[in-house]
C-alpha cells in the first residue's frame, strides 16, 4: 500500500512539495485554509480588475524552468514569458529618473554616463556576482542544511571561501563604485532581505546576476499563472487539493502526529505531515509540546520587513511610468532605521508602484489601469484604516508630483492589505510578509530546521525554513524536503 503524505497550506512550497511527493509514489493531499490556493501569491478579480495580491517580479525564470521539466513540461507549456525592458525605473531624490535597460550594452552605458570607468567595474562585479548566483542556486540551497557535514566537499568549501560571507553587501559595493545612484541601484535587491545594506552579507551580490543578467520577466495574464501550472503539475501527479480546511489541531501518540483535523471537523489520517503553513504558527498552535522551537527562540528571530499593499484600478490610462517603479526620492537609511533598528511606522517611506496593465491589457478593462503599491514597514505594528489612508494619500501625492499622474478621482476600485490581513490570512508571524532576515546568523543551518525533532514523521517547508524567502526559494524548498522525506522517512 502507497505511503500517504498530508501538507498543510497550498502556497508555493505545498505545491512543489507536494508534486515531488506524488511523482515518487506518495498519496498526496494539501490542506488549504483559504478559499483559494497560492498562498500569497493568491489572485482576485473586482470591477473587471485582475490583480495578483503578493509577488509581483518574476526573477530567476531558471529555477521555474528547471521545476517545469522535472514534471516533463516547460514555461512555454503554461504561459507566455515577456522580458520587461527596460526592467524598471527608479525615481531619485533630485527629481529625475533612470530607466534600467534589459541589455547589458546599455546598461554598461548608463553606468558609464554616471560613473567614467564603471562599466568595465560593473562586468567585474557581475562575474563574481555570477559565481555566487551558481553555487548558492546551484549547490547550496538544494541542501536540507540539517547539518554542517552537508557542506563538506571541496566545491562547496572552495565556494564558500569566496562567498564574501563575512564582508557587508555594502562594502562590497563601495569598491566597486561611488557614485550615490549606482551605489542604490545595485543595494535595491537586498532591501527585502530583511536587514540594511551594511548589515547583510555580500554574498547576496548574487541578486544583481538574477536582476541584471537574467533579467525581469512577466507572466502574461499575471503572476497567477505559474500557480495554475503548479496546481496543473500537482494534480496530473494524483495530488488531492482541498480548500477551506484550516487545520485546528494535530493528533499525536508515539512520537508521531496521526492526524490532522479541520475546522469543519474533518480528520485526515497520514503516514508524513508537512507544514507550508507559517512555521512558528504551526508550532505555537499546532504542536504544543512538540515544537521545535521556544517562544523565545522566535522573539529573537530578526525579521523581513512586512508591507503595506494598496491595489487599485482607475479608470484612465496614466503615463511616464513603466511596468516596475522605485520611488527611491527619500531618504533609504531614515526608512531602513524604521523598519529595522527603531520599528514604526515610516516618516517619509519609499514606495515601489507596479503596473502590469502597461504591459498586459488583459488584467484592467480598456482605457483602465491596474496599480499596486508597496510600502516597506516593520512587521508587528499596529494597522487601523487610518493609517491606511493617511499613507494613501501620502503615496497618491508623490506620484503626481514626480510623474505627473493625479489619479485620485479617477479611482473606481480600492483595497488595502497589510500586517492584520497577513496574520489573519496567512497566521503570519508577526504579520511579516517577507519571512526571516536573510543575516548570516539566519542562514542554512541557523535557519529553522525542516524536520520537526520530536516527532518522527513532521516536517516544515516555505519562507521560515530553507532556503528563504522569495517565490524561487519557496520552489526549491518543496524539493529540498520532498528529497530528504524520500531519503529519512520511514518507510
Amino acid at each position: 500500500m502507497k505511503k500517504k503524505a498530508t501538507i498543510l497550506g497550498a502556497g508555493i512550497s505545498g505545491l512543489s512539495a507536494a508534486s515531488f511527493l506524488a511523482k515518487s509514489g506518495w498519496v498526496v493531499t494539501i490542506l488549504e485554509k483559504n478559499q483559494t490556493i497560492g498562498g500569497r501569491a493568491r489572485q482576485f478579480s473586482q470591477e473587471g480588475f485582475t490583480f495578483d495580491m503578493g509577488p509581483s517580479w518574476y526573477w530567476m525564470p531558471d529555477v521555474f524552468e528547471q521545476f517545469y521539466q522535472k514534471f516533463g513540461y516547460t514555461t512555454a507549456d503554461f504561459y507566455e514569458l515577456k522580458r520587461l525592458d527596460p526592467s524598471y525605473r527608479v525615481y531619485w531624490a533630485d527629481q529625475s529618473f533612470s530607466d534600467i535597460p534589459a541589455t547589458m550594452g546599455e546598461l554598461e552605458a548608463m553606468f558609464e554616463s554616471l560613473e567614467p570607468g564603471s562599466a568595465v567595474k560593473l562586468r567585474k562585479f557581475l562575474k563574481d556576482a555570477k559565481y555566487k548566483y551558481e553555487v548558492g542556486m546551484k549547490d547550496l540551497v538544494y541542501k536540507p542544511s540539517m547539518k554542517l557535514t552537508e557542506f563538506m566537499d571541496v566545491r562547496l568549501l572552495k565556494g564558500l571561501l569566496s562567498m564574501d560571507l563575512t564582508n557587508s553587501f555594502s562594502s562590497y559595493i563601495n569598491r566597486f563604485f561611488t557614485h550615490p545612484k549606482l551605489r542604490a541601484l545595485l543595494e535595491f535587491p537586498v532591501l527585502f532581505l530583511g536587514a540594511m545594506p551594511k548589515d547583510t552579507p555580500a554574498l547576496y551580490s548574487l541578486m544583481n546576476y538574477a536582476d541584471m543578467e537574467l533579467g525581469t520577466w512577466y507572466p502574461m495574464g499575471g503572476m497567477y499563472k505559474f500557480i495554475e501550472a503548479f496546481e496543473k503539475i500537482a494534480k496530473e501527479q494524483g495530488v488531492k487539493i482541498i480548500t477551506d480546511a484550516q487545520i485546528t489541531s494535530l493528533e499525536k501518540s508515539n512520537g508521531e502526529v496521526n492526524a490532522a483535523i479541520d475546522i469543519h471537523g474533518n480528520r485526515y489520517e497520514s503516514d508524513v505531515f508537512i507544514s507550508s503553513a507559517d512555521y512558528q504558527h504551526t508550532e505555537k498552535a499546532l504542536l504544543n509540546g512538540s515544537a521545535n522551537y521556544s517562544d523565545a527562540y522566535w522573539d529573537k528571530r530578526v525579521m523581513a520587513p512586512s508591507a503595506l499593499l494598496y491595489y487599485v484600478g482607475i479608470n484612465k490610462r496614466v503615463s511616464n511610468i513603466q511596468h516596475h517603479n522605485l520611488f527611491f526620492d527619500e531618504s533609504l537609511e531614515e526608512h531602513g532605521k524604521e523598519i529595522y533598528k527603531n520599528p514604526k511606522w515610516p516618516t517619509a517611506p519609499l514606495f515601489y508602484l507596479s503596473a502590469p496593465s502597461l504591459t498586459d491589457p488583459s488584467v484592467a478593462p480598456e482605457g483602465s489601469e491596474n496599480l499596486f503599491f508597496l510600502i516597506p514597514i516593520a512587521p508587528d505594528l499596529v494597522d487601523d484604516e487610518a493609517t491606511r489612508e493617511h499613507y494613501f494619500n501620502l503615496l497618491l501625492d508623490r506620484l503626481k508630483h514626480l510623474t505627473g499622474n493625479d489619479i485620485k478621482d479617477n479611482i473606481v476600485y480600492k483595497r488595502s492589505f497589510s500586517i492584520s490581513n497577513f496574520k489573519e490570512d496567512y497566521h503570519a508571524f508577526k504579520g511579516n510578509a517577507y519571512g526571516l532576515a536573510n543575516t548570516l546568523k539566519q542562514t542554512a543551518i541557523f535557519k529553522p530546521q525542516i524536520k520537526n525533532k520530536n516527532l518522527r514523521n513532521f516536517y516544515y517547508t516555505g519562507q521560515l525554513t530553507v532556503p528563504g524567502p522569495g517565490v524561487p526559494p519557496s520552489i526549491i524548498s518543496g524539493e529540498v524536503v520532498a528529497n530528504y522525506i524520500n531519503q529519512h522517512a520511514k518507510k
